[in-house]
């Protein structure tokens, strides 16, 4: 008879250690585990779910919570993330995704399913997000330093210089040194940018993960783009179109990448971020 139990304190290690020999040992215990605990959310009420055969964990659902600002109001996430069964328990996989989401009062994230795993988010209300991308040349702009704009990558600098809600979240997403930080604009108006050094047709690539003010990113892309080229050797930036509001001179649209989920009562595809997921706390 299987069993299924909440991952808590007492066996979060457990579940990692089965994370790390069945879904992906890339990734080290220790960064699942760093993942899990993140303090993005006061009292978490588990840190996903698994199944037991016995003694043995033979599946399992992380889940990672956070309090999130929407239009100025705290609004509490579950990102589901690291869906693992073993094959000869995979009928059980439905029972992990159930307890998840029937707790209530959250938003439902998904945001590296795999094709089977949004087929069966689908039966369960998910809806999907927009999954082109908007890919734009960095190429040297001389006149770039004759603009007045401003790159900061200094982190402590880069609190300073947003208002208060990207500042908190740039503070709760610095434990990770895989997310790059940079603030761009003018005195009074910075863009707070998360991006993630990635390749593209075989060559360096920016992978932009966050944007705090999208407007100013496309007004300063090309002064962003040489920063990029110059500093970090970066040939490319990639961002999902959906957290644009407009497209970029210079940029292709590219398509085919495996939706994103997410489940919300209240919420629209705008309201979705990568923030405060399983593709911020873990290098995936």
């Amino acid at each position: 008879m299987t069993a299924l139990e909440p991952v808590t304190d007492v066996n979060l290690r457990e579940f990692c250690e089965f994370l790390h020999s069945n879904l992906s040992q890339r990734i080290t215990v220790k960064a699942w585990l760093h993942a899990f605990n993140t303090d993005w959310f006061p009292e978490k009420p588990n840190y996903g779910f698994l199944i037991r055969d016995q003694d043995r964990i033979v599946g399992g659902i992380g889940a990672i919570y956070s309090i999130q600002l929407i239009r100025g109001k705290p609004e509490r996430f579950c990102n589901i993330t690291s869906w693992c069964v073993l094959d000869a328990y995979r009928s059980q996989s439905m029972r992990l995704a159930m307890a998840i989401v029937s707790q209530n009062d959250f938003h439902f994230t998904d945001l590296t399913p795999t094709a089977v795993v949004a087929g069966s988010l689908g039966f369960l209300k998910f809806k999907p997000l927009d999954e082109r991308r908007t890919v734009m040349p960095n190429v040297l702009w001389p006149a770039a330093s004759l603009t007045g704009v401003r790159i900061v990558s200094d982190t402590d600098e880069i609190e300073h210089l947003l208002p208060s809600n990207a500042a908190r979240v740039c503070r709760d997403h610095l434990g990770f040194p895989w997310l790059k930080h940079l603030a761009v604009g003018t005195d009074g108006r910075y863009c707070h940018v998360i991006f993630k050094r990635q390749k593209l047709k075989r060559l360096p690539c920016a992978a932009i993960f966050s944007l705090s003010d999208p407007d100013l990113f496309v007004k300063h892309h090309r002064v962003i783009g040489h920063y990029f080229l110059t500093r970090h050797g970066l040939v490319t930036t990639r961002v999902e179109t959906r957290l644009l509001n407009k497209t970029p001179r210079m940029s292709v649209q590219v398509s085919g990448y495996q939706n994103k989920m997410f489940r919300s009562d209240t919420l629209s595809p705008s309201d979705i971020t990568n923030l405060y997921s399983e593709l911020m706390a873990l290098d995936l």
